[in-house]
């Protein structure tokens, strides 16, 4: 489908702004509305998370993992997430992104879409949140596994076709490359030692990318698989934080994309979260959980005024 730039999409996300609100609550001083945006490809649902209190002005676009395929805005690192970075003073917007076709036949299948669907969505809320008007602070965006690789392509797309960049990347234990490489022999002898951690080996992985993409995973480019990206292509790449989880094959993909932001000279922070596998942010009872949020919060919280 064509569709015009992000730069283009803006200007129509300032008079989405005022679309109807489908439910408003309020939960613990946290104000949350669902609505929906008119996207690229049709009806984009959000859900807008207010702070009570003092808030920072900054505000966070936010996507869920799910393998491209699964998840949505009320899992926990769909929901509780966004309450937690609200909870410390920061205005979310989750994005319920279109998915790809049902990786598994467990009975609750969907037709699903393929890439470039999904990037094209999160790059156009993105705009339409910068213009909304409800933070007029700095906006990062981030997102978690499958959600960290749109927000990363996605940023790559606003570089490429003008729209508004985030002035920072968060980026949960990413997938980044469809052809994943081996780890190193520290990880495989921690993954050898925790099966139930060991499932994101390059077989999977492929087969994930296969299923987004439509296609072999050697079709994919960078927007689809940002740790393709060169030091030409992230020169002016926005600061990043990368936390990744300690047993976690995937993270050998977001380690190959900090190198290459790290050789572009770029500002990027890599942490491994200690005692963690993927996806530790759907586990709120693991205290890595918070340990995370608040080390993201905190770059947001440090991002300067707009000028």
């Amino acid at each position: 489908m064509t569709t015009s730039s992000p730069a283009t999409q803006e200007s129509t996300a300032a008079s989405e702004s005022a679309a109807p609100t489908v439910t408003a609550e309020t939960i613990a001083g946290i104000a949350v509305e669902n609505r929906t945006i008119a996207g690229p490809h049709g009806a984009v649902p959000l859900r807008i998370y207010r702070p009570s209190g003092e808030a920072t002005g900054q505000g966070l676009v936010w996507l869920h993992g799910g393998g491209f395929w699964a998840g949505d805005l009320d899992m926990p690192e769909g929901d509780w997430v966004a309450r937690s970075f609200a909870a410390r003073g920061i205005v979310v917007v989750s994005v319920d992104y279109r998915l790809a076709p049902q990786a598994a036949d467990d009975g609750s299948g969907h037709d699903g879409v393929h890439y470039p669907v999904a990037s094209q969505e999160v790059a156009f809320a993105f705009g339409w949140a910068v213009a909304s008007g409800l933070a007029n602070g700095a906006w990062a965006l981030g997102g978690a596994s499958a959600g960290g690789n749109l927000a990363a392509g996605a940023t790559l797309r606003l570089m490429a076709e003008g729209g508004p960049v985030p002035a920072l990347d968060l980026l949960a234990y990413p997938t980044l490359l469809a052809i994943q490489p081996a780890p190193d022999s520290g990880l495989r002898a921690a993954l050898d030692a925790d099966p139930d951690s060991d499932r994101f080996g390059p077989d999977p992985v492929r087969a994930m990318y296969e299923n987004y993409l439509d296609a072999p995973a050697e079709s994919a480019d960078l927007m689809a698989a940002p740790g393709l990206a060169t030091t030409s292509d992230l020169a002016e790449f926005p600061p990043t934080i990368m936390i990744n989880g300690e047993v976690d094959e995937l993270r050998v993909s977001g380690e190959v994309f900090a190198a290459t932001l790290r050789a572009a000279g770029r500002d990027i922070q890599v942490l491994t979260e200690a005692g963690t596998g993927h996806g530790y942010l759907n586990r709120p009872d693991e205290p890595a959980a918070t340990v995370s949020i608040d080390r993201y919060a905190a770059r947001i919280h440090s991002l300067p005024a707009p000028a």
